[in-house]
């Protein structure tokens, strides 16, 4: 008896062992994640590339089985059939479209079930039919296309050989009558009033003023920027009060436009009355120094009878802590001999350098 109680014992644990192993097993089917099942037979009127024994079965993206079986229909050459075994609650209906999908990077394929209608039942012993083309990949659905494509290309080589042939003909004709097809389009350009020839302009400049050797020398360093200016005074031309061009000036125009020109002309005025402390613009100076602040207020002929080249512009003076220091307005005219482009610019030109020599002397004596 002492001998044999071990043996019944280790007996006894073997077999526990043995029925909860396939307790689990029971469980795993029955009543785990997977639940009771409901088999189906689909039919795939095609290849089925990949799809292998085991591969999920996925509803609406879900997955809810997947495939017990695949064999071949000796009937129908092209045909799979399959078998899927799926969770009993998934509401697989008659008309649910069936499909591959092909998933992850190397494009594992699982059965794809979507949709179907409320009403739609499903019979016992119905198959599930899959739609055309339902096991195609997008590999073998491009390979497809391109062999359309090709098969199109074939049966009208040609006529597209033709058509390229005219292509070719009608270039050719056309870089032969080139300038038949120029004079033609100008001639419908005139027709519709746009064909005149723009009128070459004459541009005219201003000179900055000479000074007297001995002048007081300035002290530290000067920057002038841009004067500012509103959106009439940004213009290359020749502005009256009317704001209307008058005979003549249409053709006339300043080398820059009437901001930038000022600012040119001004630091060559400082040069020319101390070389040896050249002032700056802003985007070459470095910290510090005086600043001049210029807003240009009119730049533009008053007309006859006493017709005159009007410019009026305000300066200030900002010192190394941006303090205004000073501030004046300069306005001076010069009278226009006669109403034409050339007198006017002399005009502007003597009324400039009178205004560049009174900011330069002022600037000189207000930095001190």
């Amino acid at each position: 008896m002492e001998t044999r109680a071990p043996f019944v014992i280790v007996g006894a644990f073997v077999l526990a062992v043995i029925v909860g192993v396939f307790g689990f097993v029971y469980w795993l089917k029955n009543a785990g994640a997977v639940g009771r099942r409901a088999t189906y037979q689909i039919a795939f009127d095609g290849p089925v590339p990949g799809l292998l024994t085991g591969a999920a079965v996925l509803f609406n993206g879900i997955r809810v089985g997947e495939v017990t079986s695949l064999r071949l229909d000796p009937a129908r050459p092209r045909a799979v059939a399959a078998t899927v075994a799926v969770s009993i609650e998934t509401p697989v209906r008659k008309d649910t479209r069936i499909g591959l999908d092909f998933q992850g990077l190397t494009g594992v394929p699982v059965v794809a079930l979507e949709g179907g209608s409320d009403t739609a039942g499903l019979n016992p012993g119905d198959v599930l039919q899959a739609g055309p083309g339902a096991g195609q990949s997008m590999t073998q659905a491009a390979r497809d296309a391109l062999r359309r494509v090709d098969a199109v290309l074939s049966e009208n080589a040609d006529p597209l050989r033709d058509t390229v042939a005219n292509l070719k003909i009608f270039a050719e004709g056309l870089a032969r009558n080139t300038p038949r097809v120029d004079s033609i389009l100008a001639g419908l350009d005139r027709t519709m009033g746009g064909g005149q020839t723009p009128q070459a302009k004459t541009t005219y400049d201003l000179e900055a003023p000479p000074f007297e050797p001995g002048q007081p020398r300035m002290k530290g360093q000067i920057t002038i920027g841009e004067p500012t200016a509103i959106a009439r005074l940004q213009t290359q031309r020749f502005l009256f009060p009317s704001g209307e061009d008058r005979p003549g000036f249409a053709a006339a125009q300043w080398s820059d436009s009437l901001p930038a020109l000022l600012q040119a002309k001004l630091l060559q005025s400082f040069e020319n009355y101390d070389v040896d402390h050249p002032p700056l613009r802003p985007d070459n100076a470095g910290q510090g120094g005086v600043r001049i602040l210029l807003d240009l207020r009119r730049f533009e002929i008053e007309p006859l009878p006493d017709a005159k080249a009007v410019i009026v512009m305000s300066a200030k003076i900002l010192d190394e802590s941006n303090k205004v220091a000073a501030a004046r307005i300069f306005s001076v005219s010069q009278p226009i001999g006669a109403m034409d482009p050339a007198e006017a610019a002399a005009a502007f030109n003597k009324a400039f350098q009178s205004l560049a020599r009174d900011l330069v002397r002022w600037t000189a004596r207000e930095s001190q």
